[in-house]
């Protein structure tokens, strides 16, 4: 039996966050995470607490329950524009993309043309096939996937230091400045760390300074 799969949205905007910054992609937001179940009532007993993202239900723009990896694939298809020229890509978002986003799915999406991208916590090993991995490790879990093409990583995090992770065989190593009422204090804190330890590079949710979803 197929398997199916569950997306709060699909969009077509530019990537907003990581060495992608700017480029028109598809995004697909799939449902559900395995560090926080998305609801504010156990946000306190979360393995992560500061996710800002909606991803529960498939209530989203595009979003909905796709029978098999052909109908996903032929959905993110559907939002390439005909006019557009260059690469296809698309990226995976969530929650946890990983819970999901498997070879069948890969496979499809790589016969329409598509480079794929993913996002992950870093707590399920990837399987084969992604073009473009990002990890955004998160504190006081085990990280699986030590791999990829870019280490993203949430400051300040106690007990999620840059250091940490500065060893491992990532292409580019990114900061992105904590979100929330003390933005403007963790920005600049990003900002000086860069500064002492070039081989971090700044990361910013440019869709949300510029207004895309």
């Amino acid at each position: 039996m197929a398997k199916s799969y569950s997306v709060k949205e699909m969009i077509w905007t530019l990537q907003g966050e990581g060495a992608n910054s700017g480029r028109p992609a598809v995004l697909v937001r799939f449902t559900g995470c395995n560090l926080w179940s998305g609801l504010e009532k156990n946000r306190a007993t979360a393995l992560c607490k500061f996710c800002d993202t909606d991803f529960v239900g498939t209530d989203g723009p595009g979003g909905g329950v796709f029978p098999d990896a052909e109908s996903l694939a032929d959905a993110v298809a559907a939002l390439w524009p005909k006019s557009a020229s260059g690469k296809r890509f698309m990226f995976c978002t969530g929650g946890e993309p990983l819970l999901q986003v498997d070879p069948p799915l890969l496979d499809a999406l790589h016969r329409r043309g598509f480079d794929v991208a993913v996002e992950t916590n870093g707590t399920i090993a990837a399987p084969k096939g992604i073009d473009w991995l990002t990890v955004s490790p998160k504190a006081g879990v085990e990280l699986v996937q030590r791999q990829g093409h870019e280490l993203k990583l949430v400051y300040p995090q106690e007990g999620a230091e840059p250091e940490m992770y500065e060893h491992l065989p990532f292409q580019h190593f990114f900061l992105q400045p904590l979100a929330g009422p003390q933005l403007a204090e963790n920005m600049q804190k990003a900002v000086r760390y860069c500064l002492e330890h070039p081989r971090w590079r700044l990361s910013l949710q440019i869709h949300k300074i510029v207004g895309i979803p």
